[in-house]
């Protein structure tokens, strides 16, 4: 495989409305860097309330016959849709790199799994079929429908900008919604990308739309009364936010919080494997993941084995511009985030634990502007510890010592996070307990980042998910339809006489 290209486009981003690219009005922008260089890229608009009201005004007006149309012509466009992807992969996987600074085959990877959500959505025929039951009483038929909601929203964040939002709109679309996307405002050119090939595929006009913007924009369409349901992936307190906002306001909600992703190693692991796993799923897209693994649970003497390896691999790890197709990872999306990151490796050495491998401070020759920092290691991390009970989102794995299996699960149960986690051990035995046993809503074994397939549904429990729907697979269409029951009979099989109670199976 050759070099890819570079993605360099510095006009300012829009939004896209009505079918058609427009630019803002607000006067209000915001910077799009280059995290590689650290140099500004390009400018993004930040919608008022006025242009999300226009947004949401045109999926308004579009919806309904959009709505109308049988599921199989509604999946035809996504169809189409899903080969302008295939087409394109490579030039969103570039814009991902150079506006987050994820390595290009890692977002590659991104753009593949978004994919996936699309294939299965064009599935919708099948998926909108419902139940019969014939004669349920007496010459009565009973049958459900699953009918779309109207215009709904998706609130997105930086670290997957192409992938979640082919978590939602998708299946949105599929079965019969408008759909207005809000990506994140840090890497927000490949939302008008997407739109852009939505409109080749055929979709009419207003039947998806997107609005840049930070809080303002958020806080128009939770408190729009067209807006009828809203999914969001980001931290816990904005998810939270999210969740309590839009239900205030009469909406149905899906918000995915924060995560800290356990990776338990029993003493009868492969090392090898585990030390790859623990590399892999903390140190890869710079730990900007809700499931990378940020803390390794090390039961009794295996810790020994495993922490010197992992710092060995750490050391080593080739951090680089994105588009190296050799770099392992890249920078951090913002000046911001690196600095907090690096604040909470401070933060650890003050709480007493031992850091083993220091990523602070790291300059990529060339691009000393950039946004870097290492793979960063801890041992013998507390559950007091901040770094161990908050999310770091960054390149920081920290090892926590236990003696025993149910000590290590304890750990995890206490925890306020419940994204995913993974267990590496032989025994079939033990496997089985913690999969049953754990309060997680993702759980992989001898896996280490359990991200399940498109028509599985993606979710975690405790304070990682507000909401009662997972996002993705039958769990999507459930989010994005409302069931009506119908129960019907004909003249010549109705008694005579009122009737003064319920139709029963009597």
């Amino acid at each position: 495989m050759g070099a890819p290209e570079a993605f360099t486009q510095t006009t300012d981003v829009g939004h896209f409305i009505g079918g058609r690219a427009v630019p803002g009005t607000s006067g209000r922008q915001q910077a799009v860097y280059n995290p590689a260089t650290g140099a500004v890229a390009r400018q993004v608009a930040l919608a008022s309330t006025g242009e999300v009201a226009a947004a949401v005004a045109n999926a308004k007006a579009a919806q309904p016959a959009w709505g109308d149309l049988p599921p199989i012509r509604r999946a035809r466009v996504l169809n189409s849709f899903l080969a302008l992807l295939n087409q394109h992969k490579d030039t969103l996987a570039a814009m991902i790199s150079a506006e987050h600074g994820k390595v290009f085959t890692d977002a590659q990877g991104e753009v593949a799994r978004g994919i996936d959500i699309v294939e299965f959505a064009c599935g919708a025929p099948q998926l909108l079929k419902t139940a019969f039951t014939d004669q349920v009483s007496s010459g009565i038929d009973n049958h459900t429908l699953r009918q779309p909601l109207g215009v709904v929203a998706g609130i997105t964040p930086f670290n997957f900008p192409c992938m979640v939002p082919l978590w939602m709109f998708p299946l949105a679309l599929a079965t019969g919604n408008a759909f207005i996307l809000k990506p994140s405002e840090r890497d927000p050119s490949c939302s008008l990308f997407m739109a852009e090939l939505l409109k080749q595929a055929g979709l009419p006009d207003g039947v998806f739309n997107v609005v840049q913007g930070d809080k303002v924009a958020v806080d128009a369409l939770l408190a729009h009364p067209d807006v009828k349901a809203v999914s969001f992936v980001g931290s816990t307190p904005i998810a939270q936010y999210i969740y309590e906002t839009g239900a205030h306001h009469g909406k149905r909600v899906q918000a995915l919080g924060g995560a800290k992703n356990h990776l338990v190693v029993m003493p009868d692991a492969n090392v090898d494997q585990a030390v790859d796993a623990l590399v892999g799923a903390a140190y890869g897209s710079a730990g900007e993941r809700c499931m990378a693994i940020s803390v390794a649970v090390l039961v009794g003497d295996i810790a020994d084995q495993i922490v010197p390896k992992v710092a060995e691999r750490a050391r080593a790890l080739k951090v680089a511009n994105p588009m190296d197709l050799s770099a392992e990872m890249g920078p951090i999306v913002t000046a911001a985030a690196r600095d907090r990151i690096e604040a909470y490796i401070g933060t650890g050495v003050q709480e007493g634990a031992t850091l083993v491998v220091d990523g602070r401070g790291l300059k990529v020759p060339g691009l000393e502007g950039g946004f870097f920092t290492g793979g960063t290691l801890f041992d013998h991390v507390t559950p007091a510890m901040r770094i161990y009970k908050e999310e770091i989102f960054g390149p920081v794995l920290a090892c926590v010592r236990v003696p025993d299996f149910a000590t290590a699960l304890q750990l995890i149960n206490d925890h306020e996070f419940g994204n995913g986690v993974s267990i590496y051990t032989s025994d079939g035995g033990i496997a089985r307990e913690f999969t049953r046993r754990v309060q997680v809503g993702m759980v992989g074994v001898n896996v280490p980042i359990p991200v399940p397939m498109a028509w599985h549904g993606f979710g975690g429990w405790k304070k990682s998910l507000f909401g009662d729907m997972h996002a993705y697979g039958e769990e999507g269409v459930r989010f994005y339809t409302k069931q009506k029951s119908v129960m019907q009979r004909w003249p010549e099989s109705i008694a005579k006489g009122a009737e003064f109670n319920f139709p029963t199976g009597r």
